[in-house]
């Protein structure tokens, strides 16, 4: 069936739209963290693995970075083990973190990395334990607590905090022509195994490497102001003001602060997207307005 004249016109203005974008982004290196809706509903799995692979072929370098809380949870309530978490994260005993090693190292980065090859990728499977990648230290915090003269330090088991990142396997991987699809899973001192959050993996990878962009995908369109209209092109001072009026709170502060941390680090710009939208990272990235909130590196030092 032949395309209509209106059909015709639409088409060859994304694809004059997108121009720009492709010339300015070759070469460049964007690192996705992948999560949410995008991981589990069909449709927006295979859009997500087009997304990718169009920006492999037309010369970029994209990097995933995955999460795969909803999975652990759902393999630990089938074992009959509880989850537990204190400030938003999750309590990793060494029974906990074989799960997390198993769902995220196993099962999740297998799936995605198959269904990238499966429409026509390269792509590599990694955790962060694969030649050192995720170097890390356990992490502890600490609360007040009346009953004791000094703060509380809280211990959450198998729970890393980034010392350092090795990049070399990752170059390796992109002079090669290879999409690498990474699970946050560092290791430490004594070749432990830690679980790192998603987000903060995929912000500070992609400082390491002066990525171009970061890109994370969420279950909301982005940064919201108090009427429910989509808020973009933020920098530090402005996100400041919107914690502070409560605007930016509860899950979306620390996506927030992930992105602003990348760029303060040299990342050109971060990016806090849908992932509930077919071929949002396309969207994002080469259409003039965008689908979602945009952070940048004005003024944010």
């Amino acid at each position: 069936m032949s395309l209509t004249t209106t059909s015709a016109k639409n088409i060859a203005h994304v694809l004059i739209e997108a121009l720009p974008y492709l010339n300015r982004f070759v070469g460049k290196t964007f690192v996705i963290k992948y999560g949410g809706n995008a991981m589990v509903d069909e449709k927006l799995k295979n859009s997500f693995a087009r997304d990718i692979i169009l920006m492999k072929r037309v010369g970029m370098n994209p990097i995933v970075v995955h999460g795969g809380g909803p999975q652990i949870g759902h393999l630990l309530k089938r074992l009959g083990k509880e989850t537990e978490f204190i400030q938003g994260m999750r309590v990793t005993d060494s029974e906990t973190m074989d799960v997390v090693q198993m769902v995220l190292g196993g099962l999740v980065n297998k799936n995605i990395v198959t269904l990238i090859n499966r429409h026509g990728g390269a792509a590599v499977g990694l955790t962060g334990k694969d030649a050192e990648l995720i170097q890390v230290r356990k992490l502890t915090f600490t609360r007040d607590n009346p009953e004791m003269n000094v703060p509380e330090i809280i211990d959450i088991g198998h729970v890393g905090e980034i010392t350092s990142i090795n990049t070399s396997v990752i170059d390796l991987l992109i002079h090669g022509d290879f999409i690498p699809v990474i699970a946050p899973i560092g290791v430490g001192e004594n070749g432990q195994s830690y679980n790192v959050n998603a987000d903060l993996v995929a912000g500070k990878l992609a400082q390491v490497l002066k990525a171009e962009k970061l890109m994370l995908l969420t279950n909301t369109a982005g940064v919201l102001d108090q009427q429910g209209n989509l808020l973009t092109g933020l920098n530090a001072e402005r996100v400041q003001a919107l914690i502070k009026e409560g605007t930016i709170k509860d899950g979306m502060l620390p996506k927030v602060h992930c992105a602003l941390d990348a760029v303060r680090g040299g990342v050109h710009t971060a990016h806090i997207v849908d992932g509930r939208v077919e071929h949002t990272v396309l969207l994002e990235i080469f259409t003039d307005e965008g689908v979602g909130t945009l952070l940048n590196s004005e003024n944010a030092n």
